[in-house]
């Protein structure tokens, strides 16, 4: 068992580091907006990065898509700006089902813009009613002579606005399909969502009798929840990387306010409970990274396979990552209330982490009922 990474990741993880260097002084500025900050957005388009999001066939890094590479740049990326880890995340999360379900023509007509930035993506699950509960959605397809009708609503998009087009989640004879819709489609409306602790570009999308060709399907009609599976099995243990980053940060900034803050004649890293917190938080965040780095790992060979896995170290880093920055605000006493300052910011944007891509009640429920089904007792 080697816990190192090996050269590959290694020169992917100075890239995005690279890369959040080039952004940190407009990171504050970014991570307030509600908008596409377009320096950030203009500097991840140069970087390169978003290439891991698609295959290699379509402009991507690698042959299939590595959801440890995409784990520890969203580690990176997320100790600096939420905001540059959220367009980073969006152009897998708002491409996957093209890739594994679209046909050869969405595929080229999508893939490479999206390895380019040149677009944008989005995923439309989650509707006003409908959130860890897929199968309540109502937003309906349904087979008309002139292709397909597309009607209802989706709530807290990410991208929406700003997204060329949105993969839609919907019912269909029955069952659930996901159809690829172009945002500037007649009928398709965008609005905003209310505001949020951590700002996000987010948004409501409306479909009002938009109608599309049978060629929009991504997949087979009822393949929705096979599509919708897919996407999290690759992108849900990202999210425990992103958490892994912000964790650490709010640890570097905790250890610099503690090392050189006197109080008591020594620095804060020197008193009993400071260090104990210190502590804590370096082991905690270590177990985080690993059982991430696992999880991800377990992905790249068979994501479907492995998403209890991937569901634990989303559970695991976001709780953790929620634990360490509220010690870090602690240690670094009134510094750490200060609005706009860094430490403010984490604090801020852990707490949505334990709710989006799966919140740590439901995802607690996954887990405990793979682990009754594993060991084959009656529940």
């Amino acid at each position: 068992m080697n816990f190192e990474l090996e050269p590959k990741y290694k020169a992917i993880q100075n890239a995005a580091l690279d890369l959040t260097r080039q952004i940190e002084p407009m990171a504050a500025e970014a991570d307030g907006l509600s908008v596409v900050h377009q320096g950030v957005l203009e500097a991840l388009r140069e970087s390169g990065l978003c290439r891991l999001m698609v295959p290699a066939k379509y402009g991507g890094t690698f042959e299939s898509i590595d959801p440890l590479a995409i784990c520890v740049v969203r580690e990176a990326m997320m100790a600096t700006s939420s905001h540059l880890d959220s367009l980073f995340a969006l152009q897998g999360i708002g491409s996957y089902a093209i890739t594994v379900a679209g046909s050869d023509e969405q595929r080229n007509a999508w893939l490479p813009r999206i390895a380019e930035v040149e677009v944008l993506g989005a995923l439309a699950l989650t509707e006003e009613m409908a959130g860890s509960d897929l199968k309540a959605v109502s937003t309906e397809i349904q087979k008309i002579e002139q292709g397909l009708l597309l009607n209802g609503s989706k709530s807290y998009i990410s991208n929406a606005g700003a997204s060329s087009y949105f993969i839609v989640f919907a019912r269909e004879a029955g069952g659930y399909s996901t159809i690829l819709v172009p945002a500037k489609t007649d009928g398709v409306s965008t609005k905003s969502s209310p505001e949020l602790i951590a700002p996000h570009v987010l948004g409501d999308v409306c479909f009002d009798n938009v109608i599309l060709p049978d060629s929009a399907r991504l997949g087979r009609q009822g393949d929705g929840l096979k599509n919708a599976l897919a996407t999290l099995g690759v992108f849900r243990v990202s999210v425990a990387g992103a958490a892994v980053g912000l964790a650490q940060a709010a640890l570097d900034e905790a250890v610099k306010h503690t090392s050189t803050r006197i109080q008591f004649g020594r620095p804060l890293a020197r008193l009993g409970p400071v260090a104990q917190m210190l502590a804590d938080c370096w082991t905690e965040i270590e177990m985080a990274r690993l059982i991430t780095y696992r999880a991800a790992t377990m992905a790249c060979e068979d994501p479907s396979s492995s998403l209890n896995q991937s569901s634990m170290a989303k559970l695991a880093a976001s709780e953790i990552a929620s634990r360490v920055v509220d010690r870090c605000v602690q240690m670094m006493g009134r510094w750490g209330l200060e609005s706009q300052s860094k430490i403010e910011r984490l604090y801020r944007q852990a707490r949505p982490m334990r709710i989006y891509e799966g919140s740590s009640e439901v995802l607690r429920l996954g887990i405990a009922k793979q682990l009754i089904s594993e060991s084959q007792q009656p529940i």
